[in-house]
Parts: structure tokens; sequence; C-alpha cells
């Protein structure tokens, strides 16, 4: 099982970084960066991958909608160049809230053109002539749309890796049906071990029955907030503002992934609550209202014996890669932390899936 952690939109960038190093001497794996409507990824990508030698990077994520699927594939390429392979593109459809209220542009389609988006990557990626007609994306762009002069272009370079791993950020049925179809690896949110057969299951069996093999088997990137200790209980409750951000403020009422996802594990009632009272600006109210149950299901937080309970269950759903967000108070504590987990999952690290 790898340990990844996803870099907070924020800290101090540069201290995260500069932490990063102990942070892989105690265990961790991968690090992953978020974009949503922060700072974009890339950028920051590129200056961990210059500041680390061994650690994994992985986009987390960068939606579909704002580059081409060549400038996604070239930007990957690029990214796992200047990392000597240590890259992994994670990408997702966002929503329609940032899509077309930060970025003005239509959120339409994101199944067809998350599977256009990957076959276009893989062709780059294998210096193959961009010449592809799909429902979304057409290249070279054709005569009666544009100037007549674009031609078929592979890429010039050749990347370090001919398949970079793709991991398909993805909640919603069809969605995860597309992430076991397609990609390397499927990273879900606020991932519930012992709801996620009954919430996921089907789709999961639906996508892998159509799953190339050459793929391999599907890297499951779960996340969860991490401290261990017997003094931990107060740090449970630093999970409650991003559970309510989420389930009440990502999305209009009816167009809410996360609040879906919440009803779906059972929390219908409190779904509702929290969203009515997070649109209504009530926000600490609305974390308030986040069910202690769903809290600690989500979590690998408490003392060690209760974390090694937690491990075994998100083992059992069959989570590969560990994402976890270290809020002990202080550094010292969250790399301890680290190395207790890492020590917890029974292996000495280095488990990367890099083809």
């Amino acid at each position: 099982m790898r340990i990844g952690m996803l870099l907070s939109y924020s800290d101090g960038f540069q201290d995260c970084v500069r932490r990063l190093g102990d942070f892989e001497k105690a265990g961790l794996d991968i690090v992953f960066v978020p974009e949503a409507y922060s700072f974009d990824a890339v950028s920051q990508l590129g200056f961990i991958a210059a500041r680390t030698e061994r650690l994994e990077i992985a986009s987390g994520i960068l939606q579909l909608y704002t580059r081409t699927p060549s400038l996604v594939a070239m930007t990957a390429a690029g990214l796992d160049y200047v990392s000597d392979g240590r890259f992994t593109l994670g990408i997702g459809a966002s929503g329609p809230q940032v899509i077309e209220g930060f970025h003005g542009v239509p959120y339409d389609a994101p199944l067809t053109r998350t599977r256009e988006l990957v076959d276009i990557c893989r062709m780059v990626w294998r210096r193959d002539p961009v010449v592809y007609e799909g429902a979304k994306y057409t290249v070279p762009l054709p005569a009666d749309r544009g100037t007549g002069l674009g031609k078929p272009l592979k890429l010039i370079n050749h990347p370090v890796r001919k398949r970079i791993p793709v991991v398909l950020a993805a909640i919603g049925p069809k969605n995860v049906a597309l992430a076991a179809e397609i990609a390397e690896g499927w990273k879900p949110v606020f991932f519930h071990p012992e709801k996620a057969a009954e919430v996921w299951g089907p789709a999961l069996a639906e996508g892998t029955a159509q799953r190339d093999p050459a793929l391999g088997p599907l890297d499951i990137v779960a996340e969860a907030p991490l401290a261990i200790g017997d003094d931990t209980a107060d740090l449970l409750d630093l999970a409650r503002p991003r559970l309510a951000l989420y389930i009440g403020g990502m999305g209009a009422p009816g167009k809410n992934f996360y609040n879906n996802l919440c009803r779906r594990y059972g929390f219908e009632k409190e779904a509702a609550e929290i969203q009515d009272l997070y649109l209504s600006g009530r926000k600490r109210e609305a974390e308030a209202a986040v069910p202690l149950e769903l809290l600690r299901a989500t979590s690998l937080v408490g003392p060690e014996s209760l974390v090694a309970e937690r491990l075994a269950a998100y083992r059992a759903a069959g989570v590969t890669t560990l994402n976890i967000q270290p809020v002990s108070p202080d550094t010292n504590r969250q790399l301890a932390d680290v190395a207790r987990l890492r020590a917890l999952t029974g292996d000495s690290g280095g488990s990367g899936r890099r083809p």
C-alpha cells in the first residue's frame, strides 16, 4: 500500500516542499497537488520535481475543460521528463460551478470528454501522429472549421515513458465505471470503506469487465485525515470544514455531486441540512452538522489500535494508495504519524506502480 499526501491549498508552499524530503524518509511515496480554482498545479509540480529525487508527484487533479487533450499530454510528458518518470496524471471533470463560473466554458459531456482525452494523451505519449475523430475532439481540425492548414503531428520529444499513469477522480456511477475501464487509478473522495462495495461495487465491476489487462490492477486512491495517538479526539473535528464545504457548498442544490455521495452513504437528512446551512451562510453550523459517524469512517484519527482497524478496513475495501492529510499540531508529530502508518501497513514503502 502506497502512502500519499495531498498538498494543502493554504499552507506555505515552499515550507511544505522543504518538508517533503522528511516525509519521504518517514514513508511517504507520492504527493498530490490540487488545483480547483487556486494556483495552477503544473507550476507547483515542476517546482516539486526540482526539489525532490525519488518522491512520486501527481496532479490531484487537472480538470478536463480548459486544456486541450494534446496540451494535457504535453504537460504530463513534460512533468514526467523533469521528474525522471515520477509523474502521475490525475484528471477529473470538476463541476459546473467551477468550469462555468470560474472558467466561463460550458460544462458538457464529462464522460465523453474524459474517454477522448485519455485516448489522445496515450497517442501523444506513444508519439503516434495525432489523428482523432471523436464526438468532442477532432484532431487535426477539419478544414471547414478552420484554415484548412492543420496536419497530423506527433510529439517532437521522446517521452520518458510511453504510458504515463492516469488517475481519474470520480464519484458518480458512470464515471467510476469509466475509471475502472480506462485508467490506471481511481481517486474517489470521502471514501467510506464499509460502504464502498454497496455504493461503488456495481460500477467498478462494470468497468473492470471492459478493462484492458495491460493496464494492470486498478489503483484505488483514498483520502483520509491522519493523526495517531491517545490525545487526538479533538483533531477529528478538523475534517469538518472540508466535508461541510464539499457536501454543502460545492454545487447548487440538486447539482452537488458530493452531497449526492453523502446521501448514497445513508446520510440523506444530514446532507440536506448541511447544504441548507452552508448555502444560507451558516458555515459553522453546517460544520457542526457533519455526522460523527461519517467523520470517523473517512478518517485515520485516533489511538494506534483504532487506526490499525481503520487501515484494515481500507485494505479490505481494495484501497492501494492512502492519500493522507496529516492533522497533528506540529510537523514532528505529523512525521511520526506517517512513520507509524508506514509501519502499520507492513511494508517499507517505495511501492509505486509506475509502469
